[in-house]
């Protein structure tokens, strides 16, 4: 039996509709390359009924993979129970809504001959609404300063990865997944190239900016600890303004004769302070309850049915 050369994974969620095209689509592009490859749809329980699909292209052809989870994980878990199943010496990872171009596989693999271990996809022009584009960059401004990593507003999952990597990335079990920022922190030869990006054909993304935002504070908690260490410099800061304010006080007292009156302004010093203290509290929090996450160790995903697997 030969070995796979190339593995698509698609996280399905909320395009029942493309899955047809995304198939024939894939199978016409991948054939241009190499017979021996498998697309695998991991069904992250989209509400509508797409796993019949799934299973419908499974019996089709036996290249198709199915995966089915228990419930509703996330896209980046179920990329991950993609990457855990994959078998190819080329991992293409790609969303199923049809914006990432089938077509565009055969330029990421030919780049990657060069010898690259990673090649991204970059949209040169994103078919996206302003409002999801303005949501990306934040999220990628937010995640720069707090990671210190560079992060590309027009990059995105949709890329081509050597087994090796994907290896790589397979050795990362934190519960706070993220896929991009993995395939930026493993290092590797990389490179990105322009491709083209599609109109969203059939629903809306499931993004909206309060997700981007949890997960921008998930990233950031699970890979830096600079909130930590920019409290500890805010702490020191007020601790000497204080202290200059307090002297400047005395000064005034003796010197002046000017006693220290005010009882408003202590009142919002202390709501100010107390606010600060209670800020710093929860941001403590949030990296301990992330510590309480990891120690259960519990599965990152869980498969209810598998399709030729």
């Amino acid at each position: 039996m030969e070995s796979v050369k190339i593995s698509v994974i698609s996280p399905i969620y909320g395009c029942k509709e493309c899955l047809f095209e995304l198939y024939d689509r894939l199978v016409k592009t991948l054939s241009q390359i190499t017979e021996n490859f498998e697309i695998i749809l991991v069904n992250d329980a989209c509400p509508q009924a797409s796993w019949e699909r799934i299973a419908m292209l499974c019996a089709k052809d036996p290249r198709v993979k199915g995966i089915n989870l228990s419930r509703n994980f996330g896209q980046h878990y179920a990329i991950t129970a993609g990457l855990d199943h994959a078998k190819g010496e080329w991992v293409v990872v790609m969303d199923c809504d049809l914006q990432d171009r089938p077509e565009e596989i055969i330029k990421l693999y030919n780049k990657a001959l060069d010898g690259y271990d990673i090649v991204f996809g970059r949209r040169a022009q994103r078919q996206d609404s302003f409002i999801k584009r303005f949501g990306s960059m934040a999220f990628n401004r937010v995640l720069e300063y707090f990671t210190e990593t560079k992060h590309d507003n027009s990059i995105a999952n949709f890329g081509i990865y050597a087994h090796k990597v994907v290896e790589t990335i397979n050795r990362y079990r934190e519960h706070s997944r993220d896929f991009l920022l993995f395939a930026q922190m493993v290092g590797f030869k990389k490179v990105e190239i322009d491709i083209e990006h599609a109109p969203r054909a059939h629903g809306e993304s499931s993004y909206n900016f309060s997700k981007l935002f949890r997960l921008a504070i998930d990233s950031i908690i699970s890979h830096s600890n600079k909130p930590l260490r920019l409290s500890i410099q805010l702490g020191f800061f007020i601790a000497l303004a204080s202290l200059v304010y307090a002297s400047w006080l005395v000064i005034r007292y003796f010197f002046y004769h000017t006693p220290a009156e005010g009882w408003t302004s202590l009142m919002v010093s202390m709501f100010f302070m107390f606010g600060l203290l209670f800020a710093i509290i929860g941001i403590t929090g949030l990296y301990i309850g992330k510590i309480f996450d990891e120690v259960k160790r519990r599965p990152l995903y869980l498969i209810q049915e598998t399709l030729n697997l």
